[in-house]
């Protein structure tokens, strides 16, 4: 018989890059986790660094400063960051996969040889604008607005929400670049068209409106409100051709929703390995804690949960090519799966290690607030349940297959 595949190390490749990853998030977002949790501080230089290693470019070409990884790298690098500080591992999700992913597969060359340097070195820190104050799943539905002006440029109008990355400091500063999806037209069914600008630091209209503060979890990572305000961005800021948003927007929202997954994993894992340690260390009652029946079920069903969790991941990423759309059913089914399993473990967690779960110096706490969002971030539970029904009407052999 050969040797088994590890799913989450499908190559040495792969192996290396856990390690280096697990090694720097050791070394270097462990430390500052709690603190810039506690304090709502985004940790950008922390961030900009991630540059020098290749990881800020995972997805995107080698000629453009990239490493030209695919989707289990991504998940891979997505599950260490989290099993660490998840708030930061989101910041680092807007930039990688929701920005310089979305232009390395949808940019034209003279738009990826102009910005992609800059972003996969972390000079520039990117963001995808996408949700308004009123408008979140229902993406046809946004009321910003793109219209042609006679000199070629377009001019943007609206509001964006809860725009991670959105701003870079509590000074207000915009992120250096952003992915905006705005609604340049009608068709002749009253069906919204939706294109996409990069909209740059600096272009006249483009600014902070507020940073969000007081969030339940994930508060290492900025959110903000982006303004545009008769923003001027030039022809060449177009992505595509008018009205091409729905194209691309598919494909990245599954590479998204793989990562947020990941995310999930690594909130799990975390979770798992302080519960574990602290059964065997508290004792009651004359006993390891473990010994319980009642805590048994909470690391008995945490492990369960976390193995499946981590086989549908890497399973996923193994059929995903990135760029290329038709992977829905399962990166929507992985990710509602696994944010709502994450949630399920850092709660066992809590409870098995009663008042120290509690609070924040031991991690859990921290890791269920976080876990939280994945609920709700990169489309809700309720629209990936729309979706699976949907798509399981539409091939129902998926299930035997």
């Amino acid at each position: 018989m050969g040797e088994t595949m590890d799913i989450a190390n499908p190559s040495e490749e792969h192996a290396m890059l856990r390690e280096m990853v697990r090694d720097w998030t050791k070394e270097h977002v462990e430390p500052q986790a709690l603190r810039h949790d506690r304090e709502e501080i985004f940790n950008l230089p922390l961030l900009r660094s991630m540059g020098e290693m290749g990881l800020l470019g995972l997805s995107a070409e080698e000629k453009y400063g990239g490493s030209g990884l695919d989707a289990a790298a991504c998940a891979i690098v997505h599950e260490e960051l989290a099993a660490s500080d998840p708030g930061f591992a989101l910041a680092y999700l807007a930039h990688a996969m929701l920005f310089v992913n979305n232009l390395a597969f949808n940019g034209n060359e003279e738009q990826k040889a102009r910005i992609l340097p800059q972003v996969c070195s972390g000079e520039w820190i990117g963001a995808m604008a996408m949700s308004e104050p009123d408008v979140g799943t229902d993406v046809l539905g946004l009321s910003t607005t793109a219209v042609q002006q006679d000199d070629g440029t377009w001019k943007i109008n609206g509001r964006k929400m809860w725009i991670t990355n959105g701003c870079l400091d509590d000074e207000g500063t915009p992120a250096d670049v952003v992915w905006v999806y705005a609604k340049t037209e009608t068709d002749d069914k009253g069906r919204v068209q939706m294109s996409t600008f990069l909209v740059e630091a600096g272009m006249i209209g483009y600014s902070v409106g507020q940073k969000i503060m007081d969030k339940t979890g994930m508060r290492a990572s900025n959110t903000a409100e982006l303004v545009f305000e008769d923003c001027v961005v030039p022809a060449e800021n177009l992505v595509g051709s008018p009205g091409e948003s729905l194209l691309h927007m598919m494909a990245n929202l599954e590479a998204e929703r793989l990562t947020l997954a990941a995310m999930a994993l690594g909130i799990a894992r975390r979770s798992l390995e302080d519960m574990n340690r602290y059964a065997a260390e508290r004792t009651a009652f004359r006993s390891q804690i473990r010994d319980f029946g009642q805590m048994q079920r909470y690391i008995g069903e945490s492990w369960s949960k976390y193995r499946a969790m981590r086989a549908y991941i890497y399973d996923t990423a193994a059929h995903m090519t990135l760029g290329k759309p038709g992977h829905r059913l399962d990166s929507d089914g992985v990710k509602l799966f696994c944010a709502t399993a994450a949630k399920e473990i850092a709660d066992a967690a809590m409870q098995v290690m009663g008042g120290y779960g509690y609070v924040g110096e031991y991690n859990v706490e921290r890791l269920w607030r976080d876990a939280k969002l994945l609920e709700i971030g990169g489309g809700t539970i309720e629209s990936h349940h729309k979706n699976i029904t949907r798509d399981l009407s539409k091939t129902p052999d998926s299930i035997t297959r």
